[in-house]
């Protein structure tokens, strides 16, 4: 996936923040103005002046555009907690309206809950304290736009870094473009599977984020995650044994005496377990991630993706259940947008 560190190459690095806007060769550290101004007085150009950005309600805010062929390598980012799902992140390939990323910031660095946990994986980092690392590739043949917009009614800080490399070999003539789709079913309607990914096209899914709230007692994680590839009609291709089982887990993580562990590793892991408290945080929610870097399914006209929901009730049956479910499928496509779904609302989107 990633080149070889010993390889020297021919691609020129670049670098967008607030410090340097519009990545350009020796823009860096030059502004004059900036939320970092104040505290600079004493030390004038040169000095840390523009280290975040201030995001309106209501505002979309251009992180950076990049307009030459290119592949961001690394996106780093931090903003308060109570914005990680009013925050919506968006990404556009070569000049394209219609954005291939669009989702909740929180999510898209596997933090769906608003609350901080340690993520150590190979693509996604998240360090404390709530600060996020992608290091998911994203070519581009002509030019890249990303935006953050506000959702909220309060006004939002925000700090952030674009690392990317130009130059004429970048991206390659076969490569897909980044995509993320976020949706969420809460409550998950009776009988029903919740949808991870509906898409045509030819790629390779890549990953799968899960931010899992349970509303009945018991155990909530039976239920299979199906992949349809290309001509499957009713019944996939590809189906999991259980919902721990495709995250890597076994005997619904439940380590004797500790109850449910939580674990992160370079490509699956459930680093996050929310316990009540006693009193307003009534329902345990989950965190779930697993990043097909050396398993991606591949799939040549389209493919779908859903998880059921499955307890257990009396008479060793399954019961299925109505939680509250949010996903972000991550995939690479020969197109630069393709049908995703309505975003939910503020009101839908919170925790």
């Amino acid at each position: 996936m990633f080149p070889d560190i010993s390889q020297l190459r021919s691609t020129v690095s670049r670098s967008i923040c607030p410090e340097n806007p519009d990545g350009s060769p020796g823009g860096a550290a030059r502004a004059v103005e900036g939320t970092g101004a104040h505290a600079a007085r004493d030390l004038g150009l040169g000095w840390k002046v523009s280290p975040s950005v201030e995001i309106a309600p209501g505002e979309t805010f251009v992180l950076g555009e990049i307009d030459s062929p290119g592949r961001i390598t690394h996106i780093w980012l931090t903003t308060a907690r109570e914005a990680w799902r009013s925050l919506v992140l968006r990404a556009h390939w070569d000049g394209d309206e219609e954005p291939a990323v669009e989702t909740p910031v929180g999510d898209f660095f596997a933090s769906g809950w608003c609350r901080f946990a340690q993520v150590s994986s190979q693509v996604v980092a998240s360090n404390p304290h709530g600060g996020f690392n992608s290091y998911w590739p994203m070519p581009f043949q002509r030019s890249a736009r990303l935006t953050l917009e506000n959702l909220s009614p309060e006004k939002v800080v925000v700090y952030y870094q674009i690392d990317y490399e130009v130059g004429e070999d970048v991206p390659g003539p076969d490569a897909g473009y980044l995509h993320a789709q976020f949706r969420r079913s809460d409550p998950l309607p009776e009988r029903t599977t919740h949808p991870i990914l509906d898409v045509t096209g030819r790629g390779h899914y890549a990953g799968t984020y899960l931010a899992w709230g349970v509303r009945s007692p018991g155990w909530w994680g039976e239920g299979e995650v199906k992949f349809y590839v290309d001509d499957d009609g009713e019944f996939p291709s590809i189906a999991s044994t259980g919902t721990e089982d495709y995250f890597g887990g076994a005997w619904n993580f439940d380590v004797p005496g500790q109850g449910y562990t939580e674990f992160s590793t370079p490509y699956l892991g459930m680093p996050q377990v929310l316990r009540p408290d006693g009193l307003y945080a009534s329902q345990q929610r989950f965190g779930l991630y697993r990043w097909h870097l050396p398993d991606p399914i591949t799939f040549r006209t389209g493919l779908r993706v859903d998880v059921q929901a499955l307890g257990w009730k009396s008479g060793h049956r399954y019961l299925p259940l109505r939680d509250d479910i949010a996903s972000t499928a991550v995939f690479y496509l020969d197109a630069t947008h393709t049908r995703r779904p309505t975003l939910p609302d503020l009101d839908a989107l919170a925790v």
